[in-house]
């Protein structure tokens, strides 16, 4: 699975409203199934992606993200200069 759509489903599960970490990435690899390497490290390249769409803009976080459990991220929600106003 391609980076991109390994984004697609992480903006997917993380919706406009927050959502712990952990519940992204439970979403997401169950939703790639085989194509994430298994165990942990298969939850880390999601976890990198999570960071990367946080830094791009298209992620908001709240707490440290590297814990898992006791942050959340949310979909960033546009800008006036994005609507077109």
């Amino acid at each position: 699975m391609g980076t991109s759509q390994i984004e697609a489903l992480i903006l997917i599960a993380a919706r406009d409203r927050w959502t712990k970490v952990a519940m992204v990435i439970a979403k997401v690899a169950k939703s790639m199934g085989s194509d994430l390497p298994t165990g942990n490290a298969g939850h880390e390249v999601i976890s990198e992606h999570i960071e990367g769409l946080i830094r791009a803009g298209h992620l908001e976080a709240q707490g440290d993200t590297k814990n898992w459990r006791f942050s959340e991220v949310r979909r960033s929600s546009p800008k006036p200069s994005d609507q077109g106003q």
